[in-house]
């Protein structure tokens, strides 16, 4: 054949110079860790060290601050992104971990396809994956996933531990309107509520109400001659809340009403009068709880419009029926039959659970990867630290010697006290992290084996947790086809599945099905099923 032909042959456009440029993007959470530069020298240090072993030229630095990854809206992550979608000879994004790239589960997972379709890969320095086989794709959407879960678990321990607070009669938020917490920062069983310059005008605006009963025009004329200037239906936003009687409710701890530790500003008798006295226009305090029948109120869409459903009970009948809230929008159904529908969704999110140790044996074998720091990168971080600690006591026998001076040692001593902190907690950290992820994976699988029955006979805020988990972003309705459509699957349940595929593909004969475990492959472009039933 004419050589000349050879040009015009089937995928030749895809024979590509490899591309060596890269960029590095660090970042740290909070601004307290950014401000003591907590980690961020380990992680470009790290990240520079890949550059030079595998060769890549870094041509730009992103992020050196604080950013949540919670969300991938951060000013420069989009920076950053902008850049190397913008600059085609990028070829490498290097982080340290995944989770300082994205901790927001298969929207990270997606960004970072996204960048690979465009010829720019995502690499971890602590975690290594093949880009170019399967099993790469998969372990990296994994590590998102575990980067939202491990996000999820610490949300959880803190809600756990506010409503805990709250139950005992400890406001962990800021103080409201007219007290003052002069241990803020501290942990709330330590915070002390005291009654400032306002909390005194306030309460004399609860007497006037009570006592008088002034319109809240007239109070506000009078606060405002006192040199308070508020509005006058600003006023009734603090005569409805019991706080100010020495009483806590929150939504975390849904119709209580507890005790607190602060001292009131008012007496409970007051209280009542100023309520007694608003309700004679409709304004009195109530407590509205959540109707238990329907947890679905919002996190359900109509998928004819979008917009978010609500519920209403039909007396004559005794049911409760979804509704979609936009006028002219026949869009309601029985809440029996949905919830019977969303068991149905959920039931296929479990599996046998003779097939328990295998799922668990894949997942531990992926985060064994993730979250193990190199064992030359740990030999690397105990011979620094061992050098600090050298170094640190150099500088108190110096100082002791009278070789150096006051300041001078503090400085030193300071510097030296910090890198230690940071390197132990390192350390500590890939020791703990694992065990930590261990214990996650083990509760979503239990949570996997009996999902519906468990969101069937759950209360209604434990309901809402478990939908919010499965289905982050809600799901949707369509009444013309009597189903449901979901647009986000957290990325664990929707492997389930396919594990389960191949466990039964080795029942029927597929010897091999086993070891092939660990290159399962997620849905094409990272894209999460969609569901009707």
């Amino acid at each position: 054949m004419d050589k000349r032909f050879n040009r015009f042959k089937k995928g030749t456009e895809l024979l590509q110079v490899a591309k060596t440029e890269a960029v590095i993007y660090t970042r740290v959470s909070t601004k307290e860790q950014a401000d003591n530069n907590a980690s961020l020298e380990t992680q470009l240090k790290y990240c520079k060290k890949y550059a030079e072993e595998k060769g890549l030229e870094i041509v730009e630095y992103f992020g050196g601050t604080y950013e949540s990854a919670k969300d991938d809206e951060r000013k420069e992550f989009q920076k950053m992104l902008s850049y190397v979608k913008r600059k085609k000879s990028i070829g490498y994004l290097i982080v340290y971990s995944y989770d300082r790239f994205s901790r927001s589960g298969p929207s990270g997972a997606f960004i970072s396809h996204e960048l690979k379709q465009r010829g720019v890969k995502v690499v971890s320095v602590t975690q290594s994956i093949d880009h170019n086989d399967p099993s790469g794709n998969f372990m990296e959407g994994i590590y998102h996933l575990f980067s939202e879960f491990d996000n999820q678990l610490r949300r959880d321990k803190s809600m756990t531990g506010m409503i805990e607070k709250l139950k005992q009669g400890y406001w962990p938020f800021m103080p409201p309107t007219g007290y003052t917490n002069i241990n803020q920062g501290k942990t709330a069983d330590q915070h002390s509520m005291v009654i400032n310059d306002k909390g005194k005008l306030l309460k004399k605006a609860f007497e006037w109400k009570a006592n008088d009963d002034l319109s809240l025009v007239e109070i506000a004329k009078r606060l405002n001659a006192r040199g308070w200037n508020i509005p006058p239906k600003r006023l009734s936003h603090f005569f409805i809340n019991p706080f100010y009687c020495g009483f806590i409710v929150s939504k975390m701890v849904p119709g209580e009403m507890i005790e607190g530790k602060h001292p009131p500003l008012i007496s409970k008798s007051v209280f009542i009068k100023v309520h007694q006295n608003l309700e004679k226009f409709g304004n009195g305090y109530r407590i509205e709880n959540e109707v238990e029948a329907l947890p679905m109120k919002q996190f359900m869409k109509c998928e004819c419009c979008g917009t978010s459903m609500t519920g209403y009970l039909v007396k004559q009948k005794g049911l409760y029926y979804y509704k979609c809230n936009l006028k002219g929008c026949a869009n309601n159904r029985s809440q029996k039959v949905l919830h019977l529908k969303f068991e149905e969704l959920l039931s296929s999110f479990t599996f046998d659970k003779a097939l328990k140790p295998v799922f668990n044996k894949m997942l531990l074998h992926l985060l064994s990867e993730q979250t193990e720091v190199k064992s030359e990168d740990k030999k690397a971080l105990q011979v620094e630290l061992a050098q600090l600690k050298q170094k640190l006591e150099g500088a108190e026998e110096r100082f002791f010697n009278g070789e150096i001076d006051q300041v001078l040692f503090f400085k030193y001593r300071d510097k030296y006290r910090e890198k230690i902190r940071q390197i132990e907690s390192e350390l500590d950290s890939s020791q703990n992290q694992l065990s930590n992820l261990q214990k996650s994976a083990e509760i979503c699988l239990d949570l996997a084996l009996k999902l519906p029955s468990t969101w069937k006979n759950a209360n209604f805020n434990r309901k809402q947790r478990i939908q919010k988990l499965v289905f982050p972003e809600g799901i949707f309705y369509d009444r013309k086809k009597d189903g449901y459509r979901t647009s986000r699957i957290n990325l664990l349940f929707s492997a389930i599945p396919y594990l389960t595929g191949l466990v039964e593909a080795y029942k029927n004969g597929d010897s091999d099905i086993l070891a092939k475990i660990p290159t399962l492959v997620v849905p094409h472009r990272l894209e999460l099923w969609t569901h009707r039933l």
